[in-house]
């Protein structure tokens, strides 16, 4: 498992990334109206790249990745899933919806979002101290 804080890109992504933000899907629109602005006390960024890949929404912060998977993820599960397994080596945890869940369930979306941003900061925060300290 790779330690590094800081994730390599490929350079040439920088350019797809920018417009992949241009053309985004009715359900990263929708996501991202939710999730900008540190509206939950962390900061996303959106097509963001990292590896030879472009993930959908990527906190730094907690090194937390969400995908959203719609038609076009049908026919690359396999690509998707080593995706996922390189960028895990670089301790990012994933969260991936269903294109349609975002659309028509956002209530359930944000409450799995909030709950695993809620684990991912008690595990990246230190302990408070103990009273005797």
């Amino acid at each position: 498992m790779k330690h590094n804080k800081i994730i390599p890109y490929n350079p040439k992504l920088k350019e797809l990334a920018r417009i992949l933000r241009k053309q985004s899907t009715l359900s990263e629109i929708l996501l991202w109206k939710e999730i900008k602005g540190k509206a939950y006390g962390v900061e996303f960024h959106r097509q963001l790249p990292m590896l030879n890949y472009i993930v959908d929404f990527y906190c730094h912060e907690l090194k937390l990745a969400i995908e959203i998977d719609g038609i076009s993820h049908d026919h690359k599960v396999d690509y998707d899933s080593e995706r996922q397994k390189e960028l895990e080596e670089y301790r990012i945890t994933f969260l991936r919806f269903p294109d349609m869940q975002v659309k028509n369930d956002m209530f359930n979306v944000l409450r799995a979002l909030e709950i695993t941003i809620d684990e991912l900061k008690r595990k990246t925060s230190p302990p408070p101290p103990s009273k005797g300290e």
